[in-house]
């Protein structure tokens, strides 16, 4: 139970009590600091505990956004104050001292907790209004201001991303958000959302695993509703501020789950037409989970770097004031939303080849055209970066121990090699392993050379202008060693095993991702040494490849067995980390993926 303290004297007539009340709070009366503080002894300290001047006057989301957002230790408007166990102490101390001068009592406290170094957070409000007014006139005034604004239509509007898709923002939320208010009023929570978007993307990869027209059909109709739905948990969440910590990880994770199952379904359905398209299901996989890295690379790099100025960035930022720009840029990179109706509709109307046709040129358009605008940036722009955007570098790149030997002593040698020795080491590996026939040893030497500069590429602090794309030459460069030894081998399995392996690590890598986005920092150093890092299991499958060379129908079930391992490994971990109090309640509200 939360528990709000209502100070000073009640107004006649206030309806604050009862909407207190409506939002789950124990409403407890006091009179003054003193007695709040005697009431503020009482509540226990696992409990949230809010405090509300009595003569607060606004609308009840405006209430709604300051005490019960699970996503902040403390958090205000005037007139109201909550905090969570976590800055709990803060408060108690600030009460004890009954911080003297003007105003209402909350906004005192909140800013004794603030100059304390607790971070208080301050919604946006926007035509919400939260006032204490001190006389009738302005009471009167605050009254009508609360009525000249419809609380539920700004509701409803806020619970849709501030930034999003053109398909999405105009196709897709202009009725989803009353579908997540169906949601809310019938106690629907966004997890139970996510998983009904999850199941039903999973009945759409069933229904195009058929290989029939209807099949295909059903499927594209049913991706749809799934992303539907995907959109729905999202602005549920916003609409009734129902953050969690699982909910950040299956909102994190089941996006991807849900478009590779899809791809594996479309290649399970070709093969029952004679049509193999593993490689090209791959293929998208790969590219947009490297295109994704490099999202993420760059955007830690640069979010807190200082002097982070560029004339490409100011181009960009100019042609954002030019409306119809920003929709064509955003419609251009194959965003998610567009991205699913793509394959929706080729997936009802074409071929599972045309489809990933389709995908592997769009996406690859457009993970060229950010990366070369990021690139530019970055080659134009004076940045300083940070000691925290270089470890966050170094985490992403998901070294293990190999390399980290080879950094120690070849490190030394060539510092600062970066992004450099990078680019050396993936392009020796993958030319070694396309020109030499499966099972050569010179692809084994190649992934002994490609360790070697992968610890001389993180062994300084990847600061440098470009060192932001070391850990998408990583990701290229392994995934793509997986496919093309598994179209190397030549026989039935090798594809879709590596498909299984490939979708395995893709699974940390994005768990890495969101796990230093929520602020605790990338997963523990044993998991990345026991799964062997990107160039450990880059020399595991080369040298797998060598071994069973000459019965080469056993590749397959390497490859799967280093899957099934990985995959257990890391959803345990992930599992216990998400689930366990101290992850994060993230949610993404950049930029559409």
């Amino acid at each position: 139970m939360s528990t709000v303290i209502l100070t000073g004297l009640p107004v006649p007539g206030s309806p604050l009590t009862d909407e207190l009340r409506s939002l789950g709070f124990d409403v407890r009366p006091a009179t003054g600091p003193h007695d709040a503080a005697t009431v503020l002894a009482g509540v226990p300290a696992d409990q949230r505990v809010a405090v509300v001047d009595g003569a607060f006057v606004g609308h009840v989301h405006a209430l709604r956004l300051a005490l019960t957002d699970p996503r902040f230790d403390a958090c205000a408007v005037t007139g109201a104050f909550a905090v969570q166990p976590g800055a709990r102490a803060a408060l108690d101390e600030a009460a004890a001292l009954a911080p003297d001068g003007e105003g209402p009592y909350a906004d005192r406290l909140a800013a004794a907790v603030e100059a304390a170094g607790t971070t208080v957070q301050r919604p946006e409000l926007g035509t919400l209004v939260a006032a204490v007014p001190a006389t009738d006139a302005e009471r009167a005034a605050a009254d009508a201001a609360v009525a000249a604004v419809d609380d539920e239509a700004v509701r409803l509007r806020t619970a849709v991303k501030s930034r999003d898709g053109f398909f999405t923002t105009f196709f897709i939320s202009p009725y989803s958000r009353y579908i997540a208010r169906w949601c809310a009023r019938r106690g629907l929570t966004p997890n139970q959302v996510t998983t009904a978007s999850l199941i039903t993307a999973l009945i759409a990869a069933g229904c195009a695993a058929t290989g029939e027209r209807w099949g295909y059909v059903a499927a594209g109709v049913l991706l749809l509703v799934s992303f539907v739905l995907d959109c729905t948990d999202g602005q549920l969440a916003r609409y009734s501020l129902q953050y969690s910590t699982m909910g950040a990880w299956l909102d994190a994770t089941f996006d991807r789950a849900k478009e590779y199952s899809f791809y594996a379904g479309l290649a399970l359905g070709a093969a029952k037409n004679g049509d193999d398209v593993w490689a090209l299901a791959l293929g998208a996989m790969i590219l947009m989970t490297c295109r994704h890295v490099v999202d993420f690379s760059f955007n830690e790099a640069n979010h807190d770097a200082t002097a982070n100025t560029s004339p490409t960035a100011a181009l960009s930022d100019k042609l954002d004031s030019v409306g119809w720009t920003v929709w064509v840029r955003r419609m251009i990179i194959l965003p998610i939303g567009e991205r699913w109706a793509m394959i929706a509709v080729l997936t009802a109307a074409t071929t599972p080849r045309i489809v990933f046709y389709a995908l592997l040129v769009g996406c690859a358009f457009g993970a060229l055209y950010t990366t070369a605008g990021r690139v530019l940036r970055s080659l134009t722009r004076k940045a300083k970066r940070t000691d925290r955007a270089a470890q966050a570098l170094a985490d992403l790149a998901d070294s293990g121990p190999l390399a980290e030997l080879a950094g120690r002593v070849v490190g030394r040698m060539a510092p600062g090699a970066g992004i450099a020795a990078a680019v050396i080491g993936s392009v020796a590996l993958l030319w070694t392993v396309w020109a030499y026939e499966f099972g050569a040893r010179q692809v084994i030497i190649a992934a002994v050379f490609y360790a070697v500069l992968a610890g001389a590429a993180v062994a300084r602090p990847l600061k440098g202008a470009l060192d932001w794309l070391v850990p998408p030459v990583f990701r290229a460069a392994e995934y793509t060693t997986v496919l093309i030894l598994a179209v190397k081998a030549d026989v039935p399995g090798a594809l879709p095993a590596a498909f299984g392996l490939v979708a395995a690590v893709a699974y940390h890598h994005y768990d890495t991702v969101y796990r230093i986005r929520g602020g605790t920092g990338a997963p523990p150093h044993w998991l990345v040494r026991t799964i062997g890092g990107h160039e450990g299991r880059v020399l595991l499958t080369s040298v797998l490849a060598s071994v069973l060379a000459a019965r080469a129908t056993d590749f397959p079930v390497a490859l799967t067995a280093v899957a099934v391992f990985v995959a257990i490994v890391v959803l345990v971990e992930s599992i216990r980390f998400w689930v366990s109090s101290g992850a994060p309640a993230v949610h993404d509200e950049g930029e559409p993926a």
